[in-house]
């Protein structure tokens, strides 16, 4: 089994008094709820961050530099906002 470290965490009244409701309706101890929410939440955020990652190949990525680089080409309906926009038409 691994070494255990502490965590200590400062709450208000009112969010203690959420934890403490919250572990005696699993009837655990606060340190076993705020364990198993915490620790579940984290694994859940690292797997979705780690599933969130774009791979591209080299190719792939000149081709999205050079669209994000590149000059936009307004529509005649995107210039007719613009002057709307600014007042003009």
């Amino acid at each position: 089994m691994a070494k255990s470290t502490q965590l200590m965490v400062r709450l208000d009244e009112d969010s203690k008094s959420y934890l403490t409701k919250a572990a005696e309706l699993r009837r655990v101890s606060i340190s076993d709820y705020v364990r198993m929410v915490t620790i579940a939440q984290a694994r859940r955020e690292v797997t979705q961050a780690e599933q969130a990652a774009i791979s591209l190949t080299a190719e792939e990525q000149l081709e999205f530099w050079n669209a994000l680089n590149g000059t936009t080409k307004l529509t005649d309906t995107q210039r007719e906002l613009g002057r709307t926009m600014r007042g003009e038409a």
